[in-house]
């Protein structure tokens, strides 16, 4: 098969066209003929060398593939409502970058009605992300007010969709007035433009000066403390990248007067049993709305997968809304 892989750790130019021998799907897997690749953030950490893969991973890079069913187990797909032919997006712990790619089968879902193989692509990553973090460990309710810090990256545009969809108010913030003008026309009650405001002082002017229930928070650094600031009583930080460093200030005091939680996590070492009770929930609750055009895949630009430098540098370069994706043809 052909595939993407990292000849050696560095910039874009790194990611070079291979031949990798066809993969075999073992017990509890299914093999996708794989027609579109999304790209993430963690990818480019990859190339880097700053994110290592999880033992037994594959070397190539790609979290997130859309294609056909290509084998597996008969009894395990039918017990899973699957079959030879039919088209899945898969989260993946690596792998991505290829012609074929092995998935668990509790990690796949089916393609939304109506939707491309590059739509399909672009969802598993920033949805499972999205709703195990914002949903299920910050436990965000109807009624509350969302915070999502990068509004217009591929986390951010699901995460204001799914809030929407969900009954919360979002807030979201970005880097220029065009930015905050496309997460506002994707269903943002307020964008606030980092650069020419303080996000603390709008987030209490929005709410009055109550402050928001949860923030998704994907700088963390200097950032954590400034949220805590804007943080309404008994609420919730949940930081999933580290953008802004590793290392934060904050006020314990606060934490506890306001009875406060921080927390965070990142996906990919998590267990299949983990990954597959998140597929479970999308399925039941998350699927119904794509399919029924609630929330749409936004796809800023699609490349060919030989051309994936080119789409690391655009994701690097930051100037996109939405997700980037690779097309196997």
């Amino acid at each position: 098969m052909k595939a993407i892989e990292i000849a050696q750790f560095g910039g874009p130019e790194v990611l070079r066209e291979t031949v990798r021998p066809d993969p075999a799907a073992g017990a509890g897997e299914l093999l996708i003929r794989v027609r579109a690749s999304g790209i993430n953030r963690p990818d480019v950490l990859q190339r880097k060398g700053l994110y290592p893969m999880p033992p037994g991973a594959s070397d190539l890079p790609g979290l997130e593939v859309a294609g056909e069913v290509v084998g597996g187990d008969a009894a395990e797909l039918a017990a899973a409502g699957l079959a030879l032919g039919d088209r899945v997006c898969a989260l993946v712990a690596g792998g991505g970058y290829a012609e074929l790619c092995v998935a668990p089968i509790g990690q796949c879902l089916p393609v939304p009605r109506g939707f491309s193989d590059a739509e399909a692509a672009s969802l598993p990553e920033t949805f499972f992300t999205v709703w195990s973090n914002v949903f299920e460990r910050a436990r965000l309710q109807a009624g509350e007010t969302l915070l999502v810090q990068g509004g217009s990256s591929g986390i951010g545009v699901t995460a204001i969709q799914l809030g929407k969809a969900f009954g919360a108010t979002v807030v979201v913030t970005a880097g220029d007035d065009d930015k905050c003008d496309a997460c506002k026309a994707l269903g943002a009650d307020h964008a606030i433009n980092y650069k020419s405001a303080d996000f603390v002082a709008e987030v209490k002017r929005i709410t009055g000066g109550r402050g928001a229930d949860v923030v998704l928070d994907m700088v963390a650094g200097p950032y954590v403390g400034r949220e805590i600031d804007c943080l309404a009583e008994d609420g919730r930080i949940v930081i999933i990248a580290v953008q802004g460093g590793t290392k934060a200030e904050i006020d314990a005091g606060a934490v506890l007067r306001r009875r406060l939680t921080i927390t965070g996590s990142t996906l990919r070492p998590r267990p299949v049993a983990f990954k597959a009770a998140i597929a479970k929930s999308l399925r039941e609750r998350v699927w119904p709305l794509l399919e029924s055009g609630v929330i749409k895949p936004v796809i800023y630009r699609s490349f060919e997968a030989r051309d994936a430098a080119q789409a690391h540098a655009l994701m690097e370069s930051s100037q996109h809304v939405g997700k980037i994706v690779l097309q196997w043809n």
